[in-house]
């Protein structure tokens, strides 16, 4: 079959339609890739500008968070360093401010041992108060400066926890009786490790705050022993601790009820005992209620049966201290004059006093005293260690030693130690001399 010439161009034009749709086709196709990858381009684009723009962004936070801890180093530093001015101050201060109350405390007991009528005897008990009120706030600010200090150290050994509570016992008895309650203590066998001195403080808080809030009834001091550990434990049924006071009770200058009013103190006996327990490792718990009564608990570890504890200051025999020989060296002349009257009058002792290291000397002569009581800050630079030292040597013989400071520097506690003597922090009272002189000279 033949095609004629008049079809050959239809066909061709058709063929060429098909092409021609093909072709745009094609174009299409290309167009819309094209399309997509510059899309894609479009896009890269933009999120490497945000990611440029983020970049910069973060290295501003990273310099403006280098800026801030340089900011941050330099403030702790700065508070570091206020904090150790302050130590430093308080150190420096204390020995200013104990040395005349100390003086007036030994005035004071030397008045009270003669005769007085009723009017003067009030006055002297009201003075008493006071100065005991003086010294209480003093010591407050003293342990919460060393407590806060990074460098305490403590004297952890095995304490007798009955015989440190029936001291405190009978030292808070006057305080009860004023007050018109009960002062009951349990005894106990228990012995725990903790260091002696700050345990003390903390139940001598503890005992002294629960007789402050407490108007009728009574206190009672106990302990209880639970597996490896003892309890120390305060009741008290004074005015409670409402559940809103709880949070801050162991904050500074913290009264509760009654708005602190009638209530002796500053409001810093709960925040040494926070503060010592924290560091010394003691958990301690409370419980309470409006009205009712509280009750504080301090854990102890307890000491294997067995360990040998430390024998009590003033414990044992006490012999008599009439006529024993006391040398005193002391620079500041109403101290001088105060242990004086308190070693003649009230101890019945031999007092020979001194300003300093070679007037000692002098007046030991030939005879060694039965005993040294030394000021550790003395003039030019001495100090009381280096007087005892001296009058050791001079003497040929070891003489028992008390060495007198409001300083209470690890450093010095350990020198004093290693010489074997015991240290007698001032304010002085005649009643702990009088015990530290008696167990010396047993």
């Amino acid at each position: 079959m033949f095609l004629r010439d008049d079809d050959q161009p239809a066909r061709r034009a058709e063929k060429l339609e098909r092409i021609t749709d093909v072709l745009v086709e094609r174009i299409d196709r290309l167009e819309e890739s094209r399309g997509s990858t510059w899309s894609m381009f479009q896009a890269a684009v933009a999120l490497e500008r945000e990611v440029q723009m983020r970049t910069r962004e973060l290295e501003q936070a990273l310099a403006d968070l280098s800026e801030r801890n340089r900011e941050l180093a330099v403030a702790r530093a700065s508070a570091e360093e206020a904090n150790r001015s302050k130590t430093r101050f308080l150190r420096a201060a204390s020995h200013d401010l104990l040395q005349p109350l100390s003086a007036a405390k030994l005035f004071l007991s030397a008045l009270k041992d003669t005769a007085l009528d009723d009017l003067q005897r009030e006055l002297t008990d009201r003075l008493s108060g006071a100065f005991d009120s003086v010294e209480e706030l003093m010591h407050a600010v003293l342990d919460i400066s060393r407590l806060d200090s990074q460098r305490i150290e403590f004297q952890k050994k095995p304490v007798d926890l009955g015989d440190m509570l029936r001291r405190l016992a009978i030292e808070y008895a006057p305080m009860a009786e004023a007050k018109g309650l009960r002062l009951s203590f349990v005894p106990t066998s228990a012995v725990v490790e903790s260091d002696p001195t700050f345990l003390r403080r903390v139940a001598q808080n503890l005992v002294s705050n629960a007789i402050k809030y407490t108007d009728c009834g009574g206190v009672l001091i106990g302990v209880r022993k639970r597996g490896e550990r003892a309890w120390m434990e305060i009741y008290d049924t004074g005015i409670g601790i409402a559940a809103p006071d709880r949070s801050r009770i162991f904050d500074e200058f913290q009264r509760i009820g009654r708005d602190g009013g009638g209530v002796p103190g500053m409001g810093l006996g709960l925040s040494i005992v926070r503060r010592a327990c924290a560091k010394l490792g003691h958990p301690i718990a409370m419980d309470s209620e409006a009205g009712r009564g509280t009750v504080f608990r301090v854990s102890l570890p307890l000491v294997a049966p067995g360990v040998e504890t430390p024998r009590a200051e003033g414990a044992g025999a006490c012999p008599s201290l009439r006529g024993r020989v006391a040398l005193v060296v002391e620079n500041d002349d109403a101290m001088r004059r105060a242990l004086e009257l308190v070693l003649k009058d009230r101890l019945g002792m031999v007092p020979r006093v001194s300003g300093g290291i070679a007037e000692a000397l002098a007046q030991m002569g030939d005879e060694p005293p039965d005993v040294v009581i030394a000021d550790y800050n003395l003039d030019n630079g001495d100090t009381g260690l280096q007087a005892i030292a001296a009058l050791r040597h001079a003497a040929g013989l070891v003489v028992p030693a008390i060495l007198v400071t409001a300083q209470r520097a690890p450093d010095l506690t350990r020198a004093s130690h290693a010489i074997d003597v015991p240290v007698l922090e001032k304010p002085v009272r005649p009643e702990d001399l009088q015990a530290m002189l008696q167990q010396m000279l047993a």
